[in-house]
């Protein structure tokens, strides 16, 4: 389980890692990424957590799909924080084919987005 200070929960960070973040699309997912995010205005923010967000909709499937691709997408996030540049905001937004999809094409899934935010890899 992915620890609860590493959660993100408020809206404004859900917004400043998709807005201001570099975004990598795969076939299940879509991951929004803003490296070393800090709040200058904010005081006693530091910049060493790293903080994930998810967006399972509708579309994935009914409740009970939605919330094992969440389960599993905060398992494959938690094993992969150390990975991440300190203070980043990272949003994962599953796809519609993501509540078909086994904890293994997820896993590559995320693997290769951040591999290609994270890497510099090519478009």
């Amino acid at each position: 389980m992915l620890p609860t200070e590493h959660r993100l929960r408020r809206r404004e960070d859900f917004a400043t890692a998709v807005r201001r973040g570099r975004r990598a699309g795969r076939p299940f997912l879509v991951v929004h990424l803003r490296s070393g995010a800090t709040d200058p205005h904010a005081p006693g923010e530091s910049a060493s957590r790293t903080c994930a967000g998810f967006v399972v909709s509708k579309a994935v499937g009914g409740a009970v799909v939605r919330n094992k691709v969440k389960r599993r997408l905060r398992h494959l996030i938690r094993e992969r924080l150390s990975e991440l540049p300190p203070g980043s905001l990272v949003v994962v937004r599953a796809l519609p084919g993501a509540g078909d999809a086994d904890y293994a094409q997820l896993a590559r899934d995320l693997d290769a987005a951040f591999q290609r935010l994270l890497g510099g890899g090519a478009r």
